[in-house]
């Protein structure tokens, strides 16, 4: 593991437990690699519950709770779904605070309207509304998952910090 995310993880583990939160993931074109930063850092059993790898629809609505009609209407890769991967997050774990990511890392997938490198993420806490965002990385699929994670991670602590 690589510095920066070496102390993206050690300032996430240092936010949540000032404020006694743990942390649950929810992750699709990331296969977990959130969950992998986040558990490098020693004590990180303090403050983060778990991780769900969802990488199908079926998973996502099996573990989840997304509604097939959401993933109908909206796409795998959409905001609607990064929020509903959220909520159903925080209803099926021990966490104060759920992320959620969903995208299309490539090389192929990708679309006019949601093209190779479209990344859809969730941020949520107990109790309140999921916000939510899109991005559009650049680089091959391991580029597009890195800079996913990063972003997951920076984002995650710029709107609960």
């Amino acid at each position: 593991m690589d510095a920066q995310l070496e102390t993206l993880s050690r300032l996430v583990g240092d936010h949540l437990a000032a404020r006694s939160w743990r942390l649950a993931t929810a992750e699709s074109c990331t296969g977990g690699w959130v969950a992998e930063v986040v558990t490098v850092t020693a004590g990180s059993s303090g403050w983060f519950d778990c991780g769900f790898i969802t990488y199908s629809n079926d998973a996502k609505c099996a573990l989840l709770g997304v509604s097939p009609m959401t993933l109908a209407r909206h796409g795998a890769v959409s905001e609607p779904t990064t929020a509903a991967m959220v909520r159903g997050t925080l209803e099926r774990a021990e966490a104060d605070l759920a992320l959620s990511i969903s995208g299309i890392a490539g090389p192929g997938g990708g679309s006019a309207d949601k093209p190779v490198g479209t990344v859809c993420f969730g941020w949520g806490r107990t109790g309140e509304s999921p916000q939510t965002a899109t991005c559009r990385f650049d680089g091959d699929r391991e580029a597009v998952r890195r800079q996913a994670v990063v972003f997951a991670l920076t984002e995650l602590i710029r709107r609960y910090a």
